[in-house]
């Protein structure tokens, strides 16, 4: 069942995503306390670019829940 003439709405990809979707919420927490790491150790010492990629690389693993989400419902068709 669509919802308009793009068919966006696609709650059988959202449902087989659903797992996926809760294991990359895990790995978003883990993201959200590498950020706020990188963050105090970026305050610290701001000259250290290292901390700049990790703190790039959590902001990545927090966004992933709507990464996988958006891959799957992409995945089925209507």
């Amino acid at each position: 069942m669509c919802c308009g003439d793009d068919c966006r709405c696609r709650p059988l990809g959202f449902l087989l995503g659903l797992p996926f979707a809760l294991l990359s919420v895990l790995l978003s927490l883990i993201g959200i306390i590498v950020w706020i790491v990188g963050i105090v150790l970026s305050c610290i010492c701001p000259c250290c670019i290292c901390v700049t990629v990790l703190v790039e690389l959590a902001l990545g693993l927090i966004k992933a829940p709507i990464h996988v989400m958006e891959w799957f419902t992409e995945q089925i068709p209507c």
